[in-house]
Protein backbone atom coordinates (compact mmCIF):
# COMPACT_ATOMS: atom_id res chain seq x y z
CA UNK A 1 0.00 0.00 0.00
CA UNK A 2 2.79 2.41 0.80
CA UNK A 3 4.92 1.81 -2.30
CA UNK A 4 0.96 2.25 -4.33
CA UNK A 5 1.25 5.89 -2.67
CA UNK A 6 4.71 6.96 -3.22
CA UNK A 7 4.15 5.67 -7.48
CA UNK A 8 0.69 7.89 -7.54
CA UNK A 9 2.09 10.59 -6.01
CA UNK A 10 5.58 10.38 -8.69
CA UNK A 11 2.97 9.98 -10.90
CA UNK A 12 0.65 12.95 -10.01
CA UNK A 13 3.75 14.84 -10.16
CA UNK A 14 4.83 14.07 -13.74
CA UNK A 15 1.76 14.64 -15.68
CA UNK A 16 1.74 17.93 -13.67
CA UNK A 17 -0.45 17.40 -10.84
CA UNK A 18 0.59 17.43 -6.72
CA UNK A 19 4.15 18.93 -7.76
CA UNK A 20 5.23 19.54 -4.52
CA UNK A 21 3.68 15.75 -3.81
CA UNK A 22 5.78 14.51 -6.30
CA UNK A 23 9.15 16.44 -5.12
CA UNK A 24 9.13 15.55 -1.88
CA UNK A 25 8.81 11.91 -2.80
CA UNK A 26 11.96 12.10 -4.48
CA UNK A 27 13.37 13.97 -2.55
CA UNK A 28 12.64 11.20 -0.43
CA UNK A 29 13.47 8.35 -2.07
CA UNK A 30 16.95 9.68 -3.33
CA UNK A 31 20.19 7.97 -2.13
CA UNK A 32 22.45 10.41 0.09
CA UNK A 33 25.30 7.90 0.71
CA UNK A 34 28.56 8.95 -0.89
CA UNK A 35 27.05 12.89 -1.46
CA UNK A 36 28.70 15.72 0.75
CA UNK A 37 26.22 18.43 1.65
CA UNK A 38 26.84 22.21 2.24
CA UNK A 39 23.88 23.87 2.87
CA UNK A 40 22.53 27.22 3.46
CA UNK A 41 25.45 29.19 2.37
CA UNK A 42 25.03 33.35 1.51
CA UNK A 43 26.02 34.57 -1.70
CA UNK A 44 24.12 37.89 -1.46
CA UNK A 45 22.26 40.45 0.95
CA UNK A 46 18.63 38.93 0.62
CA UNK A 47 16.96 37.13 2.27
CA UNK A 48 16.78 34.39 -0.49
CA UNK A 49 20.46 34.56 -2.06
CA UNK A 50 21.16 31.16 -0.13
CA UNK A 51 22.62 28.38 -1.75
CA UNK A 52 23.19 24.19 -1.18
CA UNK A 53 26.34 22.34 -2.42
CA UNK A 54 26.03 19.04 -3.26
CA UNK A 55 29.73 17.03 -4.03
CA UNK A 56 30.85 13.81 -4.64
CA UNK A 57 33.11 12.05 -1.67
CA UNK A 58 36.05 12.14 -4.24
CA UNK A 59 36.66 15.30 -5.41
CA UNK A 60 39.62 16.65 -7.45
CA UNK A 61 40.77 19.82 -9.79
CA UNK A 62 39.08 18.44 -12.66
CA UNK A 63 35.54 17.70 -11.10
CA UNK A 64 33.05 19.77 -12.95
CA UNK A 65 30.88 22.15 -11.51
CA UNK A 66 26.86 22.42 -12.13
CA UNK A 67 25.19 25.66 -11.18
CA UNK A 68 20.93 24.13 -11.23
CA UNK A 69 18.21 26.66 -11.69
CA UNK A 70 14.90 25.46 -10.71
CA UNK A 71 11.92 26.48 -13.03
CA UNK A 72 8.31 27.60 -11.07
CA UNK A 73 6.98 30.26 -13.83
CA UNK A 74 9.77 32.43 -12.06
CA UNK A 75 7.19 32.89 -9.27
CA UNK A 76 7.75 29.29 -7.00
CA UNK A 77 10.27 27.10 -5.62
CA UNK A 78 13.07 26.74 -3.04
CA UNK A 79 16.01 24.86 -3.57
CA UNK A 80 14.76 22.53 -0.57
CA UNK A 81 12.50 20.90 -3.71
CA UNK A 82 15.54 20.00 -5.79
CA UNK A 83 17.56 17.61 -3.39
CA UNK A 84 17.03 14.75 -5.90
CA UNK A 85 18.74 16.99 -8.73
CA UNK A 86 21.29 18.09 -6.62
CA UNK A 87 22.38 14.29 -5.05
CA UNK A 88 21.57 12.60 -8.72
CA UNK A 89 24.43 15.43 -10.03
CA UNK A 90 27.09 14.43 -7.21
CA UNK A 91 26.33 10.93 -7.91
CA UNK A 92 27.21 11.45 -11.42
CA UNK A 93 30.75 12.78 -10.34
CA UNK A 94 29.49 16.89 -10.44
CA UNK A 95 30.05 19.29 -8.18
CA UNK A 96 26.07 20.42 -7.83
CA UNK A 97 25.56 24.33 -6.55
CA UNK A 98 21.85 25.10 -6.25
CA UNK A 99 20.62 28.73 -5.36
CA UNK A 100 17.30 29.84 -4.30
CA UNK A 101 16.71 33.11 -6.17
CA UNK A 102 14.26 36.00 -5.73
CA UNK A 103 10.70 35.61 -7.29
CA UNK A 104 7.53 37.52 -8.70
CA UNK A 105 5.98 39.23 -7.26
CA UNK A 106 8.51 40.31 -4.63
CA UNK A 107 11.00 41.34 -7.73
CA UNK A 108 10.56 41.49 -11.79
CA UNK A 109 12.52 40.86 -14.50
CA UNK A 110 15.84 40.98 -14.92
CA UNK A 111 16.18 41.04 -10.82
CA UNK A 112 15.78 36.49 -11.07
CA UNK A 113 18.32 36.85 -13.63
CA UNK A 114 20.87 39.30 -11.74
CA UNK A 115 20.50 37.04 -8.80
CA UNK A 116 21.55 33.97 -10.55
CA UNK A 117 24.76 36.26 -11.78
CA UNK A 118 25.21 36.93 -7.95
CA UNK A 119 25.23 33.37 -7.11
CA UNK A 120 27.85 32.48 -10.25
CA UNK A 121 30.33 35.22 -8.94
CA UNK A 122 30.08 33.52 -5.30
CA UNK A 123 30.61 29.97 -6.86
CA UNK A 124 33.55 31.63 -9.59
CA UNK A 125 35.27 32.91 -6.37
CA UNK A 126 34.66 29.77 -3.59
CA UNK A 127 34.78 27.02 -5.86
CA UNK A 128 35.83 27.79 -9.79
CA UNK A 129 39.85 28.74 -9.13
CA UNK A 130 42.35 25.13 -8.11
CA UNK A 131 45.49 25.07 -7.57
CA UNK A 132 46.25 23.74 -11.04
CA UNK A 133 43.43 25.53 -12.92
CA UNK A 134 40.04 26.07 -13.39
CA UNK A 135 37.45 23.06 -13.01
CA UNK A 136 34.73 22.92 -15.94
CA UNK A 137 31.79 25.25 -15.15
CA UNK A 138 28.17 24.57 -16.82
CA UNK A 139 24.95 26.25 -15.86
CA UNK A 140 21.70 24.55 -16.37
CA UNK A 141 18.22 24.72 -15.61
CA UNK A 142 14.73 23.65 -16.03
CA UNK A 143 11.39 25.62 -17.30
CA UNK A 144 12.08 29.28 -16.02
CA UNK A 145 15.79 28.73 -15.15
CA UNK A 146 16.94 26.99 -18.36
CA UNK A 147 15.67 30.73 -19.17
CA UNK A 148 17.65 32.49 -16.91
CA UNK A 149 20.65 30.44 -17.28
CA UNK A 150 20.34 30.77 -21.36
CA UNK A 151 19.84 34.79 -20.55
CA UNK A 152 22.93 34.81 -18.41
CA UNK A 153 25.52 32.82 -21.42
CA UNK A 154 24.19 35.04 -24.14
CA UNK A 155 23.47 38.16 -22.75
CA UNK A 156 26.95 39.16 -21.76
CA UNK A 157 25.60 42.33 -19.22
CA UNK A 158 24.61 40.41 -16.41
CA UNK A 159 27.87 38.40 -15.69
CA UNK A 160 30.12 41.89 -17.09
CA UNK A 161 28.19 43.57 -13.94
CA UNK A 162 30.67 41.34 -12.10
CA UNK A 163 33.51 41.56 -13.73
CA UNK A 164 32.66 37.88 -15.16
CA UNK A 165 32.17 37.02 -18.78
CA UNK A 166 30.17 34.00 -20.53
CA UNK A 167 33.16 33.03 -21.65
CA UNK A 168 33.75 31.21 -17.92
CA UNK A 169 31.01 28.79 -19.04
CA UNK A 170 32.02 25.96 -19.78
CA UNK A 171 28.44 24.65 -21.43
CA UNK A 172 25.07 25.21 -20.47
CA UNK A 173 22.10 23.06 -20.63
CA UNK A 174 18.68 23.93 -20.95
CA UNK A 175 15.29 21.22 -19.79
CA UNK A 176 12.54 22.52 -21.23
CA UNK A 177 12.91 26.27 -21.45
CA UNK A 178 11.08 29.25 -22.71
CA UNK A 179 13.36 31.07 -25.32
CA UNK A 180 11.71 32.46 -27.63
CA UNK A 181 8.03 33.54 -25.91
CA UNK A 182 6.71 36.74 -27.19
CA UNK A 183 3.92 37.97 -27.58
CA UNK A 184 3.30 38.01 -23.89
CA UNK A 185 -0.56 37.45 -23.38
CA UNK A 186 -0.38 36.36 -19.58
CA UNK A 187 -1.27 38.99 -17.30
CA UNK A 188 1.38 38.14 -14.37
CA UNK A 189 3.65 37.58 -17.31
CA UNK A 190 3.23 41.35 -18.90
CA UNK A 191 3.17 42.80 -15.33
CA UNK A 192 6.94 40.38 -14.33
CA UNK A 193 8.54 41.26 -17.53
CA UNK A 194 7.71 45.08 -17.68
CA UNK A 195 6.83 47.50 -20.49
CA UNK A 196 6.33 46.18 -23.42
CA UNK A 197 9.18 47.88 -25.34
CA UNK A 198 11.38 45.73 -23.08
CA UNK A 199 10.16 42.85 -23.48
CA UNK A 200 12.51 41.29 -26.30
CA UNK A 201 15.59 41.71 -23.63
CA UNK A 202 13.51 39.21 -21.80
CA UNK A 203 14.26 36.70 -24.57
CA UNK A 204 17.38 34.05 -24.69
CA UNK A 205 16.86 34.13 -28.57
CA UNK A 206 16.91 38.20 -29.48
CA UNK A 207 20.89 37.67 -27.69
CA UNK A 208 21.81 35.37 -29.83
CA UNK A 209 25.81 35.62 -30.73
CA UNK A 210 28.71 34.32 -32.12
CA UNK A 211 31.29 32.81 -29.47
CA UNK A 212 28.59 31.71 -26.83
CA UNK A 213 29.13 28.66 -24.61
CA UNK A 214 28.12 25.49 -26.22
CA UNK A 215 24.41 24.70 -25.36
CA UNK A 216 22.28 21.14 -25.00
CA UNK A 217 19.07 21.89 -25.64
CA UNK A 218 16.14 18.89 -23.94
CA UNK A 219 12.68 19.07 -24.44
CA UNK A 220 9.71 16.64 -24.38
CA UNK A 221 8.07 17.11 -28.05
CA UNK A 222 4.62 16.93 -26.26
CA UNK A 223 5.30 19.42 -23.45
CA UNK A 224 2.32 21.72 -23.91
CA UNK A 225 3.55 24.14 -20.79
CA UNK A 226 6.78 25.14 -22.72
CA UNK A 227 6.38 24.49 -26.52
CA UNK A 228 9.32 22.32 -28.10
CA UNK A 229 9.67 25.27 -30.80
CA UNK A 230 11.56 27.43 -28.21
CA UNK A 231 14.14 24.88 -28.00
CA UNK A 232 13.97 24.27 -31.99
CA UNK A 233 14.53 28.08 -32.52
CA UNK A 234 17.22 28.88 -30.37
CA UNK A 235 18.88 25.70 -31.55
CA UNK A 236 19.01 27.43 -35.26
CA UNK A 237 19.79 30.42 -33.92
CA UNK A 238 22.83 29.19 -32.46
CA UNK A 239 24.08 26.76 -35.10
CA UNK A 240 23.42 29.85 -37.97
CA UNK A 241 25.56 32.16 -35.41
CA UNK A 242 28.41 29.31 -35.57
CA UNK A 243 27.61 28.10 -31.62
CA UNK A 244 28.32 24.64 -31.07
CA UNK A 245 24.49 23.20 -29.96
CA UNK A 246 23.07 20.19 -29.25
CA UNK A 247 19.39 18.83 -29.02
CA UNK A 248 17.56 16.43 -27.81
CA UNK A 249 13.46 16.06 -28.42
CA UNK A 250 12.02 13.17 -26.35
CA UNK A 251 8.97 11.38 -27.97
CA UNK A 252 5.59 11.73 -25.91
CA UNK A 253 7.49 13.71 -23.10
CA UNK A 254 5.37 16.69 -21.28
CA UNK A 255 7.09 19.36 -19.70
CA UNK A 256 8.07 17.75 -16.34
CA UNK A 257 9.15 14.12 -17.32
CA UNK A 258 12.82 15.63 -18.57
CA UNK A 259 13.21 16.58 -15.40
CA UNK A 260 11.77 13.78 -13.46
CA UNK A 261 14.40 12.09 -15.45
CA UNK A 262 17.29 13.41 -13.31
CA UNK A 263 15.94 11.08 -10.21
CA UNK A 264 17.37 7.55 -9.60
CA UNK A 265 13.43 6.66 -8.99
CA UNK A 266 12.28 7.56 -12.65
CA UNK A 267 15.37 7.52 -14.80
CA UNK A 268 14.07 4.66 -16.42
CA UNK A 269 11.07 7.86 -17.58
CA UNK A 270 13.93 9.65 -19.34
CA UNK A 271 17.31 9.57 -20.41
CA UNK A 272 18.19 13.32 -19.42
CA UNK A 273 20.77 12.44 -17.16
CA UNK A 274 22.87 10.46 -19.32
CA UNK A 275 22.59 13.29 -21.91
CA UNK A 276 23.43 15.85 -19.57
CA UNK A 277 26.15 13.87 -18.00
CA UNK A 278 27.55 13.24 -21.68
CA UNK A 279 27.45 16.53 -22.70
CA UNK A 280 29.21 17.39 -19.55
CA UNK A 281 32.60 14.67 -19.53
CA UNK A 282 32.72 15.32 -23.25
CA UNK A 283 33.41 19.11 -22.77
CA UNK A 284 35.24 18.87 -19.33
CA UNK A 285 37.48 16.25 -20.76
CA UNK A 286 38.39 18.83 -24.09
CA UNK A 287 39.18 21.63 -21.69
CA UNK A 288 41.31 19.08 -19.67
CA UNK A 289 43.36 18.70 -22.47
Amino acid sequence: MASHRLLSGLVAWVSGAGRQTGQQLLNLLSPRRGIRLSTDLQYGPAQRHRLDIYSPRNVDTQTPIVVFLYGGRWQQGTRDGYRFVGRSLARRGFIAVIPDYRLYPEVCFPAFVEDAALALRWVSRELLDTAVGRRPLFISGHSAGAHIAALMALDERYLEAHQLSPAMLTGVVGISGPYDFLPLRDQDLREMFGPEARHPESQPMHWVRSGAPPFLLLHGDADHTVRPGNARRLAEALRSSGVSVQTRYYPAQGHLRPLAGLARPLRWLSPTLQDLGAFIDGLGRTRAQ
